[in-house]
């Protein structure tokens, strides 16, 4: 046991099913899989909590499992020393009281949390590999700050969604330099908060594209009737949005139309002409899903996740997050999620600002290569049988 890699998990809050529950936890309990209980081949050794809840269950949790708690990052980072003592970190910088700006964007601390952290690397010399949950910021000057300061302590570097190792139903993956004429993504939820996970969904399959992914010139969020006048202009493809829908079960009977008060479509247009949407649906679906038009074929998955505990699909993402601390090699590109974070931060200027075309400079020679190993993932449609149940009660879930 002496000889496993240790884990600092930075974490802003910490109750049931908040991100820190449905990652962290994992990792003292095991990660429930269709293959049944993985038990961590790493130990999370210490934590560091930003804010308590008064939900609050991971002192509780952190105390049955021997993880002390630190009261700030560096102890946690160090085990209460002078020099880093860990061989990766989970940064968990979702959930907590934390405020919105003008723009409706949750100001989640996670660049303060990852300087200090990077604090910890540049003053011991040497750096380990981190684990960004969710957007690395809420807006893009702190994502490309993340970004560079990690390229320049030689950080191994993973961040994003759940959503891109979760369940496909159908199953679709493509391979690389796949021809792609046409694709979007299908979203619901909070516009900023569950919108990154619809373009996390969008981005994972187009990156596979001829070429790979060459960049971002403009984006455009359209609110309302705007969505629906869009798609008749042909600037989004109403087939491509019900091949995507299609596998998604209970929907109402009829068109999207005729059940989304309010829909919200991001329009891109990427650096080498291809353009790719991202739809919100709300009263419509309450799934994620894409669909994607290569070699005159129309194709479409649903992104399934677990509904209830223990969130099966964090198991995935976990377990990806595990191998790099393991190998020190991320298992997908971090590009992907600096991407998708710009892309966000622009739609949502481009909402506050009356809903207009915003050019994109900044992002338009984010040119990336998807990776040839793919990801550990489920190829189930589904989650499916006992395996995924609950694991065994301790103290903590009481």
């Amino acid at each position: 046991m002496s000889d496993r890699k240790k884990i600092a998990a930075v974490i802003t809050t910490y109750y049931p099913l908040s991100h820190a529950d449905v990652i962290a936890t994992k990792y003292m309990k095991g990660f429930p899989t269709d293959d049944g209980l993985q038990e961590p081949r790493v130990n999370l050794v210490s934590i560091y909590l930003d804010q308590i809840d008064p939900r609050d269950i991971g002192r509780e949790l952190a105390e049955s499992h021997s993880v002390p708690i630190y009261q700030s990052i560096r102890q946690a980072l160090t085990l209460g020393g002078r020099e880093l003592a860990v061989d990766g970190v989970l940064l968990i910088g979702e959930h907590g009281d934390y405020p919105y700006n003008e723009l409706e964007q949750h100001m989640y601390p996670r660049r303060y949390l990852f300087e200090q952290i990077c604090g910890v690397f540049a003053s011991s010399g040497r750096s380990v590999p981190v684990f960004c949950d969710k957007h690395l910021s809420y807006n893009w000057p702190d994502a490309k700050w993340m970004y560079d300061r990690a390229k320049e302590l030689n950080v191994p570097f993973m961040a994003g969604s759940s959503l891109p190792t979760c369940w496909r139903n159908p199953f679709l993956e493509y391979d690389l330099d796949t021809p792609l004429a046409a694709a979007i993504g299908i979203g619901h939820g909070g516009i900023e908060s569950y919108g990154f996970h619809a373009l996390e969904t969008l981005q994972c399959m187009i990156e596979r594209r001829t070429g790979g992914e060459s960049g971002v010139v403009a984006v455009q969020c359209l609110e309302g009737e705007a969505v629906w006048q869009a798609a008749a202009e042909g600037r989004w493809s109403p087939e491509l949005a019900a091949a995507a829908c299609a596998p998604i079960p209970d929907k109402p009977a009829g068109n999207p139309q005729d059940h989304c008060d309010n829909p919200a479509v991001f329009l891109i247009e990427h650096s080498d002409g291809f353009q790719s949407a991202m739809l919100m649906l709300n009263g419509y679906v309450s799934s994620f899903a894409y669909a994607g038009q290569t070699n005159g074929e129309v194709q479409g998955a649903q992104f399934r996740l677990q509904g209830g505990g223990p969130h099966g699909h964090f198991s995935y993402l976990s377990l990806n997050i595990e191998e790099m601390f393991l190998t020190g090699v991320p298992r997908y590109p971090v590009e992907r999620t600096l991407l998708t974070t710009g892309v966000l931060d622009a739609a949502m200027r481009s909402r506050y600002e009356g809903h207009v075309r915003l050019e994109t400079p900044h992002l338009a020679d984010l040119s990336y290569r998807s990776y040839t190993e793919l990801p550990i993932r489920p190829m189930g449609p589904e989650p499916s049988g006992s395996t995924l149940d609950p694991w065994p009660p301790d103290a903590a879930d009481s």
